[in-house]
């Protein structure tokens, strides 16, 4: 399944990407999944996107809970709780 990944503000920052599009490994179904297989990745997506790092998520341009379902094609979005503009 091939998703586009969106990254705001200081996830941006610290991963220095805006965006990226990645094929999920089998398995890799909601959007906490998602963000599980990230950290894997380790380093900077390790400190970004960890478990105890506060972070909005939103699956097709709507806020969502991780155990949103994602579906091939769609965009997966991370942002800190609250962004400028």
């Amino acid at each position: 399944m091939h998703i586009e990944l969106r990254f705001f503000a200081s996830v941006r920052e610290a991963l220095g990407i805006a965006s990226e599009r990645t094929e999920l490994p089998e398995g890799v179904r909601t959007v906490g999944a998602v963000r599980e297989y990230l950290v894997q990745r380790g380093g900077v997506w390790a400190e970004a996107l960890g478990p105890e790092r506060a972070l909005r998520m939103a699956f097709a341009h709507v806020m969502c809970g991780p155990e949103t379902e994602v579906k091939d094609g769609g965009e997966v979005a991370f942002f800190p709780p609250v962004t400028g503009g």
